[in-house]
């Protein structure tokens, strides 16, 4: 499927929101893992009782901010896959689906955003709604929580 030139803007709009957004959680996660690992390595061994419960939060910590990373990490790295040239003619990884309820666009767990003057949503493949439209094309419809959603544009 073949874009046109408004889709195709449009499209690489959204991956470059995406990315951009996804590339500063990446960030803000490896700068609070850095941050606790200097606590970690600046913090001198103590006789307090309280010493060993503050260590193991801080691991605890370093653990929590590494599973951040990774995942933003991932998150980044799947939407650098998304080829936005290609045109999707179903709800598949990297289509923009406009729908009567809403607009979505097939990456990875962005939420809410704005691209000029549309609203859309940024979901992961994996997501409970999502999982309702995959394969969906135009014309088809679902329910979803009490809402019809009617498709009226995939690309």
């Amino acid at each position: 499927m073949e874009l046109s030139q408004s889709q195709l803007t449009l499209k690489k709009a959204l991956l470059e929101y995406c990315v951009n957004t996804q590339s500063q959680r990446v960030d803000t996660s490896r700068e609070a893992m850095e941050n606790i690992n200097e606590v970690a390595n600046d913090e001198e061994p103590s006789a307090e009782e309280g010493f060993d419960s503050f260590k193991e939060q801080l691991r605890n910590d370093q653990d929590m901010y590494a599973r951040q990373y990774n995942e933003a990490l991932n998150g980044l790295n799947l939407l650098r896959k998304i080829q936005y040239q290609l045109g999707n003619e179903t709800a598949s990884l990297g289509a923009i689906i406009k729908t009567n309820q809403q607009n979505f666009f097939f990456c990875i767990n962005i939420g809410q955003f704005k691209v000029g003057e549309e609203n859309f949503f940024g979901m992961s493949l994996e997501s409970p709604l999502a999982k309702e439209m995959v394969g969906k094309k135009v014309g088809d419809s679902f329910s979803f929580r009490n809402k019809t959603y009617q498709i009226k544009e995939i690309f």
